[in-house]
């Protein structure tokens, strides 16, 4: 094992060790931890759960291994393909036909960027092999959440029993995951690479041009890379497993209770609603509304007359013409109602 392989034999492992194999010529890999006695707990998305997704999480879920039949379980250990969630299966079935590869911990920042896949190593330092083991041993009882190919997935199962570090927000903590946004991530950072060597006059084209384009695109990869390492992120925390477990477990006691309060509420809503349990509801009897609602035409026009006249008259009333509050007021009288001496307004203030 080294930094060009992390592959191992069986005889190397030891019960709580992170484990992965490659799948799908080497797309993408399945973590899991390795407890003795040839077997291992692992976070999975079953065939079955799968088969309700896209035609892409069909393809490449993480941890239903082909030569497993769904019908037929293993003999061993009795694992099928329609079992999701974090699992125990024999090394065989976690295998599935591939090699054994051991994920490492507490690496440096060279050996990390060496890896150019990601989901092999991480900066972050591993715990005692018993506190693994009982993480794993919590989860296989009470679960890891739901299965998230990009969110909450195997290798994110496997780190978090190493290492008891959760990411507090909703992006992905895997490096496989981290390695598909720091592909995007460089992919989309192209244009502006491109543009900054046209400014400096040098063709994209060039050896130059195409060396130092390169360059740059590599060292976005490797520093998208390092930043969304577990082991390099601030925004990471230990939550011990108990914690953990309250956090995703709803009590089936507490789940019916709510759901009993939202359908009463809902009843009542339905109830309160109805005609014969308001309160702002009263008889009318059939000749009322119909003396409400009918207007004789004789009338209706001389409502619209008196409509049409008071309108009227409120336009011409605000005329100045027909004003009675206006007066004529000389040029010279305006000027002295104006003009205030200073001691005059004194002494008025003062009367005042």
């Amino acid at each position: 094992m080294g930094v060009l392989s992390n592959k191992i034999t069986r005889d190397q492992l030891k019960p709580g060790d992170h484990i992965y194999s490659w799948r799908q010529a080497y797309l993408y890999s399945h973590h899991g931890i390795y407890v003795g006695e040839e077997m291992v707990i692992h976070f999975t998305q079953g065939q079955e759960e799968t088969e309700k997704g896209t035609k892409s999480s069909q393809y490449t879920f993480s941890s239903c291994p082909p030569q497993i039949s769904v019908d037929d379980p293993c003999l061993f250990c009795g694992y099928h393909s329609k079992r999701d969630g974090v699992i125990r299966s024999c090394l065989d079935c976690f295998l599935s036909g591939g090699d054994l590869y051991l994920f490492e911990y507490a690496v440096n920042k060279v050996h990390f960027i060496a890896q150019v896949r990601g989901g092999t190593c991480t900066l972050a330092s591993s715990d005692l092999p018993e506190y693994v083991l009982y993480r794993a041993s919590s989860l296989l009882k009470n679960g890891f959440g739901d299965y998230n190919l990009f969110k909450n997935n195997c290798e994110d199962f496997a780190i978090y029993c190493k290492t008891e570090l959760l990411v507090q927000t909703s992006a992905g903590r895997s490096g496989q995951a981290a390695t598909c946004i720091a592909a995007a991530s460089t992919i989309g950072s192209l244009p502006l690479n491109v543009l900054k060597l046209f400014l400096y006059g040098v063709k994209a084209t060039s050896i130059p041009g195409l060396g130092s384009l390169g360059c740059s695109m590599l060292y976005t990869y490797c520093q998208n890379r390092l930043a969304s390492d577990i082991g390099a992120r601030h925004d990471v925390s230990k939550v011990p497993v108990e914690e953990l477990i309250a956090r995703t477990r709803i009590e089936p006691e507490e789940e019916e209770a709510s759901n009993e309060i939202r359908t009463e509420t809902h009843t009542t809503s339905m109830f309160a609603s109805d005609i014969g349990d308001r309160h702002d509801v009263a008889k009318v009897p059939v000749e009322k509304p119909i003396v409400r609602t009918r207007i004789e035409p004789e009338e209706e026009e001389a409502s619209n007359e008196i409509r049409t006249e008071t309108r009227a008259t409120s336009m011409f009333a605000s005329d100045i013409g027909d004003r009675h509050d206006v007066a004529k007021v000389p040029v010279e009288k305006p000027t002295v109602r104006t003009r205030i001496e200073p001691k005059e307004e004194d002494e008025a203030s003062n009367e005042i």
